[in-house]
């Protein structure tokens, strides 16, 4: 059995499978990096796994995590999504979603890509990190702290640093696997 991160001991499928296949890989394309931005907000004070287990419920509830649709949710689709028990049903995190959306779409025009935008926080390359243990990973960085109040002086919420560092680590622009878990190098092999 391969030696895994602290917080992937576990025997749900699930999340191995996330922990084996999706955390710390980098992830470029810009319709990726919207659901993981909108998944992580939607964690705030909750577990991980209880947005991993509603994630295919925040796939069709938000159009598969379409930028142009969610942008346009009026009041309706509002309280259709309060009324969606296969989604975190918080009004706030809702509406962060849509103005989360419209950004996102303001900085695809202005930068041609969120993927070219929010790369250039880590200089276009994943950081790799060497963590012994996970008691040394941080809950936010000064990259973070820095993408936070750029990303909320562009009109994002639920964007603070302790969220944005959980998304830099979902989407690979930081390495945070432990150096003995056997994703770690694989994923230093393949992607730097």
């Amino acid at each position: 059995m391969p030696i895994r991160c602290f917080w992937a001991i576990t025997e749900d499928p699930l999340y191995l499978n996330y922990h084996d296949h999706e955390w710390g890989v980098p992830v470029h394309e810009d319709h990726h990096l919207f659901e993981f931005l909108i998944l992580e907000g939607a964690q705030a004070g909750l577990s991980w796994s209880t947005i991993l287990r509603k994630r295919q419920n925040y796939h069709l509830a938000l159009d598969g995590f379409d930028p142009h649709k969610v942008a346009a949710y009026d009041a309706h689709k509002v309280s259709e999504l309060l009324e969606n028990p296969g989604i975190i049903r918080n009004r706030l995190k809702i509406n962060a979603a849509i103005a989360n959306a419209q950004s996102f779409l303001a900085i695809q025009l202005k930068y041609g890509s969120f993927n070219h935008y929010i790369w250039q926080f880590v200089d276009g390359k994943p950081v790799t990190n060497s963590w012994s243990n996970g008691y040394e990973i941080p809950a936010e960085t000064e990259i973070s702290r820095q993408m936070s109040r750029d990303l909320i002086k562009r009109g994002f919420r639920f964007v603070g640093p302790t969220i944005c560092y959980a998304f830099m680590q979902a989407v690979g622009m930081v390495n945070d696997h432990t150096t003995d878990c056997f994703r770690y190098s694989e994923i230093i092999k393949k992607y730097n």
